[in-house]
């Protein structure tokens, strides 16, 4: 990966919470919880996710930059929506979770240099997982995660 392209995909996860928040501005509050597409996250779930996946990223992104050829461990985030109570919970606090997730990360990627970009580990799942890897892989997410938001408030406001 260029500088040019890594510069892109920084910024894009930079403007990642952002998104978010814009897409759940004008959310009906008692409509966090409604699921107008069978089979699909809530706007709440996909908070709750967005949280604990952040939180996750940011683990895995400190191994591979602190820890020799670190093994990064996949979860089952269908089990941890259900067993982390998804549909019972505020967003607010994970809303923060995400943001400072995400904010604290930013530091990191603003300081990193070649050698950190090129910091190896391995993914149980994967196989070969790298920091340029991570960052392809986080600068779409919540942009993702937050045309789903959009497209739940459209089917709710019919």
């Amino acid at each position: 990966m260029d500088a040019k392209t890594r510069k892109t995909l920084i910024e894009k996860y930079k403007a990642g919470y952002d998104e978010v928040v814009g897409a759940l501005a004008g959310f009906p509050t008692d409509k966090l919880d409604a699921r107008p597409f069978e089979g699909k996250w809530t706007a709440a779930e996909i908070v709750h996710h967005l949280a604990d996946s952040e939180m996750q990223s940011a683990t895995r992104l400190r191994k591979l930059l602190a820890e020799p050829y670190p093994v990064i461990q996949p979860y089952d985030q269908d089990e941890w929506a259900r067993k982390l109570h998804y549909h019972k919970r505020p967003i607010e606090p994970s809303l923060l979770a995400f943001r400072a997730a995400r904010e604290t990360t930013a530091q990191l990627l603003d300081l990193m240099n070649e050698a950190d970009w090129r910091r190896l580990g391995w993914h149980s799942e994967a196989g070969s997982y790298h920091s340029e890897r991570w960052l392809e892989i986080y600068a779409d997410h919540a942009h993702g995660h937050a045309q789903q938001i959009s497209r739940l408030k459209a089917a709710l406001a019919g």
